[in-house]
């Protein structure tokens, strides 16, 4: 899929219309997603994100937009980098 949206940093909108929020700790991931960048959705076992989108040189940890992060496991995994 390819990305119709991504007008901010945090929500990607897919040509399906389906819209994912970034984990915070991987925006730096998507700076150099452009409109042509390919996207596979997939799901994840990461207990924090429910998908990942895989695609452009990175894997990114995502929720479906307007789900909430969880404060504390946010905050944990930042500090662990």
């Amino acid at each position: 899929m390819k990305i119709r949206s991504h007008s901010q940093s945090h929500i990607v909108e897919l040509d399906d219309g389906s819209k994912w929020q970034i984990f915070p700790g991987d925006l730096d991931l998507t700076l150099d997603w452009k409109p042509e960048t390919e996207l596979t959705v997939v799901e994840s076992e990461d207990e924090m994100a429910s998908h990942e989108l895989v695609g452009g040189g990175a894997k990114v940890r995502v929720r479906p937009a307007g789900e909430s992060w969880l404060v504390r496991q946010v905050k944990d995994a930042l500090k662990e980098g």
